[in-house]
Parts: structure tokens; C-alpha cells; sequence
């Protein structure tokens, strides 16, 4: 299994959307890193659903519930979406200051590469944000 972390602004699409929705497809993704990541992604890997702009906290853990396609919402052939559910909702959303302050997350492209939508990241890393969204703030 792989793990992700995806970004949205969550005026545009929040975690509690996505949980009233139940399924999306992941769309809108026009930098090729990012897409690189989407079609990496395989049936069954966890993301982290992150609240950026407003927010900068990861609030829930959807799964990919469809790899990689062509994106419906363009002709170009270059760009791809992934169908993700929501998994869960954290216990406690972590933000990106508590994140900044964790040295084995130092590395992480949230970090590192702020402007990438979709990341990778590996299983320590993951599990280091679930085990820090069950602390008390």
C-alpha cells in the first residue's frame, strides 16, 4: 500500500463535502508532478485529505477507490483523475505548525514543496500524522 496526501481549499471542496458526496474523482490537477503522483496511485491507498489556504490542517483519510483515467473535465489527454471515498475523519485535525515542528516530517513535500496538490509520502510519515491527530492539542 501507498500513501498520499492531497490538498484542497476547502471553499472549493471541504472534507465535509466530500463526506456528503461519499465519492469524487481527484480533478483539476494541472502540474505534471502531481499527476505523476495520481497515476501512481492504486486501489486501496490511504490519503490524507488537507485543508489548504484555509485552515493548513489535515482533517480525514479518504482511500482511492478507482486509479488513474483520463480527466473528464478536459480534452487533453495529458491530465488524470483518481476516484477517492472518504475513509475517516481524524479525531483531531493537524495543522501545518505542529507538522513544521515534527523533525521526522521535516522532509515531507507539504514541507518542503508547498505548492504540490497531490505527494507522496511513506508509511512513517503517515502514520506519524495519524499518531499526532489522537494526541490532545
Amino acid at each position: 500500500m501507498n500513501y498520499w496526501l492531497i490538498k484542497s481549499e476547502p471553499f472549493k471542496y471541504s472534507w465535509e463535502q466530500f463526506v456528503k458526496d461519499g465519492q469524487t474523482f481527484w480533478d483539476g490537477v494541472r502540474n505534471y508532478a502531481a499527476r505523476n503522483h495520481l497515476r501512481a496511485m492504486k486501489k486501496g491507498d490511504q490519503v490524507l485529505f488537507y485543508h489548504s489556504n484555509e485552515g493548513l490542517e489535515v482533517v480525514g483519510i479518504a482511500k482511492v477507490a478507482k486509479e488513474a483515467y483520463q480527466d473528464p473535465t478536459t480534452e487533453e489527454t495529458a491530465w488524470v483523475v483518481v476516484d477517492l471515498k472518504p475513509y475517516k475523519k481524524l479525531k483531531r485535525a493537524v495543522s501545518l505548525q505542529e507538522m513544521k515542528k515534527e523533525k521526522m516530517l521535516s522532509a515531507i513535500p507539504l514541507i518542503r514543496i508547498p505548492r504540490l496538490s497531490v505527494m507522496p509520502l511513506n508509511e512513517l510519515e503517515f502514520s506519524k500524522i495519524i499518531e499526532m491527530s489522537e494526541r490532545k492539542s
